[in-house]
């Protein structure tokens, strides 16, 4: 099992920043990919950023180049740095965990990011 702590989010205006992170605890070991996805009301979960154990990173085109992923100063932490934000990355955004494959997975409660003005 692993468990996964979101914190961050909120209310910010257009052309801001927020910064989102995620914990991991549990049955942490070996090769993982930890990311971000997220989810507006009818739409289904998409991806924004993941980031694997050797440091590579994938980012949904619409926020190459105004988001950041990178692995927290803790070991099984993963943080993302949203700059530039727009009112269309209004979401619900979801931390994951997964093993390559998608054999194990494993989703945080989700944390509200909101951009409006």
């Amino acid at each position: 099992q692993v468990q996964l702590v979101e914190s961050g989010g909120g209310l910010v205006q257009p052309g801001g920043s927020l910064r989102l992170s995620c914990a991991a605890s549990g049955s942490i070991f070996g090769l993982y990919t930890m990311g971000w996805y997220r989810q507006t009301s009818g739409k289904e979960r998409e991806l924004v950023a993941t980031i694997t154990t050797d440091g590579s990173s994938d980012y949904a085109d619409s926020v190459k180049g105004r988001f950041t992923i990178s692995r927290g100063n803790a070991k099984n932490t993963v943080d993302l740095q949203m700059n530039s934000l727009k009112p269309e990355d209004t979401a619900v955004y979801y931390c994951n965990w997964r093993r390559p494959g998608w054999i194990q997975n494993y989703w945080g409660q989700g944390t509200q990011v909101t951009v409006s003005s």
